[in-house]
């Protein structure tokens, strides 16, 4: 068949990207999730309790594990950045 009819073959579905990518929006939703909670314990203890840093600790942490997560993907191939360099 010529012209505009023709068979399209459909994209490999390669499993391992959308785990990955999956996991990366898990891993920002955890970031969201610390600096929220933060927030929270800053604003309801009036006692100088440590729970605000440690929060903030810990999104500091998660968001360093994700920025390693999207280096890691963008060696791998799993995540193709766009805009970026051209």
């Amino acid at each position: 068949m010529d012209g505009y009819t023709g068979y399209i073959e459909p994209a490999q579905v390669n499993h391992v990207e959308t785990i990955y990518k999956v996991a990366l929006v898990i891993m920002f939703l955890v970031v969201v999730f610390n600096l929220g909670q933060a927030l929270y314990f800053m604003m309801t203890d009036k006692d100088g309790g440590k729970r605000t840093v440690w929060a903030l600790t810990r999104r500091i942490s998660f968001s360093l594990v994700l920025i390693a997560m999207v280096i890691v993907g963008i060696k791998m191939g799993w995540i193709h950045p766009h805009g970026v360099g051209q």
